[in-house]
């Protein structure tokens, strides 16, 4: 059986489906020695080299895949790398015999909490692709007295620089003072857009928290740099969710889960104590 490349070698773990067609473009994956095109079909029994190193495909798409929870902090970039030596989110990642860890959405800097992060290249791109419109929900915490017709600009939609936008709900969450809760929810995942919606109504936002991405909750219990992998009922549903259904043949027996679960506690709240990734 033959699939395009981006979404097998996605599909696989190797990255996202965007990133593999740049690869492809740049020349840097071969397909039975020849360069590969982007679009083109291939298997999992095709030879496909990428920049040297050749794939174990088959391998990766009959392994088990893995979801994480990250409750992510306020200074962390969502980013495999920065060249400023800030801190990022792939610092506190436990490490993987093969493959990667694959970013769902990005946070940005100033806003912490739940960030997904996956093997599966294609359930990561489902989740983020506007198709299936999966809701976000956010914590606001906004500077300013927000007004009724604020709430009903922000519900019915406002013009941003990039087209425009709108919430789906806003309820207020509590506080007093000049400081106030919201938590709002919206289907898309546009740089600043949250921050953005506030602000065209002249209201700041002094906090924001990512609280929900589809149906997986950020837990109370999940301090900020901690992890917490999926169980297999959680991910069958997130599955569920963009109409894929969860191969659960290739699952941890229940001695090598704990032998996972033992790994994992050699991280302080999720951060290694060893520098090797």
């Amino acid at each position: 059986m033959t699939e395009r490349i981006q979404k097998i070698l996605s599909r696989a773990g190797y990255g996202s489906r965007r990133e593999i067609e740049r690869w492809v473009k740049a020349g840097e994956v071969m397909v039975n020695g020849v360069k590969a095109e982007v679009g083109q079909a291939i298997s999992e029994t095709d030879k496909v080299v990428l920049r040297g190193q050749i794939l174990k495909l088959s391998n990766k798409l009959n392994a088990k895949p893995q979801v994480l929870l990250y409750h992510k902090k306020n200074g962390e970039i969502s980013s495999r790398k920065d060249p400023e030596g800030r801190p990022t989110v792939f610092d506190n990642l436990p490490p993987l015999s093969s493959g990667r860890w694959i970013q769902v959405g990005r946070l940005d800097i100033n806003t912490d909490g739940l960030l997904l992060f996956t093997t599966d290249g294609e359930l990561a791109n489902r989740l983020m692709h506007p198709s299936y419109e999966i809701e976000r929900e956010y914590a606001a915490r906004i500077l300013g007295e927000v007004t009724d017709e604020h709430i009903d600009n922000l519900l019915k939609g406002v013009e941003l620089e990039d087209g425009k936008g709108k919430f789906n709900t806003v309820k207020f969450a509590g506080g007093e003072g000049v400081n106030k809760w919201y938590h709002v929810t919206l289907n898309e995942g546009r740089n600043r857009e949250v921050r953005r919606l506030w602000e065209s109504q002249d209201l700041v936002v002094s906090r924001l928290r990512r609280i929900r991405y589809g149906n997986v909750e950020l837990h109370r219990s999940l301090r900020p740099g901690a992890f917490e992998e999926m169980d297999v009922k959680s991910m069958r549903s997130l599955y569920e969710t963009v109409n894929m259904e969860l191969d659960e043949e290739n699952f941890l027996s229940k001695s090598e889960y704990k032998s996972r679960a033992d790994r994992n506690k050699a991280f302080k709240y999720g951060k290694s104590k060893s520098k090797k990734r």
